[in-house]
């Protein structure tokens, strides 16, 4: 009787579980919007310094539980030379959040290619996308019409899939909330990439 309920119970514990990508160039702020997605979604959860984040070289992982789903972010270093690493992920990948530095506008045309580069990649297909116009909370920052008019030409490798592009501001957290929630909608409706079952703990 035990071991019956207690399957029932793990079996009742299980979250889906998708795994989100961060991708964008170096300081775009992707792991300053992990952070503070984490903060807003995780329950007395105290990270660093958003302050005080330098720049990821490698990996970062975090993880929020929201709408009875568990979402796995991986935030990857987007260094010229890392962004040949981010199509190991891909194929694991339910999501992508592509974050865009409004305010360095000399390297809108170098993200849009990072960002085109990604797209190409079939293990992508079918997969959402949420492009965010970062550091909105500076006034000199490209507005989200800028970005829109700058990737203009990508949309002919978008197709069919779920994609948004909104403003956000990760240092102050505006709109990581909407973002996060359009998100989380997209890759639960997605019948093409199926999530994984991981115990609820």
């Amino acid at each position: 009787m035990y071991t019956l309920l207690s399957g029932l119970l793990r079996h009742a514990l299980k979250k889906d579980e998708y795994c989100i990508l961060i991708l964008g160039l170096d300081n775009a702020g992707k792991t300053t919007f992990l952070e503070q997605t984490k903060t807003k979604f995780t329950k007395n959860y105290k990270g660093m310094n958003l302050g005080k984040i330098t720049t990821t070289v490698g990996l970062n992982i975090g993880k929020i539980d929201i709408s009875g789903s568990r979402l796995m972010f991986w935030d990857l270093g987007g260094q010229e030379e890392l962004q040949s690493l981010w199509d190991k992920y891909f194929a694991e990948s339910h999501g992508i959040i592509y974050l865009v530095d409004s305010v360095d506008v000399d390297r809108i045309q170098e993200s849009k290619q990072a960002f085109d580069n990604m797209l190409r990649s079939e293990a992508l297909d079918t997969v959402p996308l949420l492009v965010l116009a970062n550091k909105q909370d500076v006034l000199s920052c490209a507005t989200v019409l800028d970005i829109k008019k700058a990737f203009h030409d990508s949309s002919t490798h978008i197709g069919n899939r779920d994609c948004m592009i909104r403003s956000v501001s990760a240092l102050t957290g505006q709109g990581v909330n909407e973002g996060i929630e359009w998100m989380v909608k997209c890759v639960q409706r997605n019948p093409y990439r199926p999530p994984r079952q991981k115990d609820g703990a």
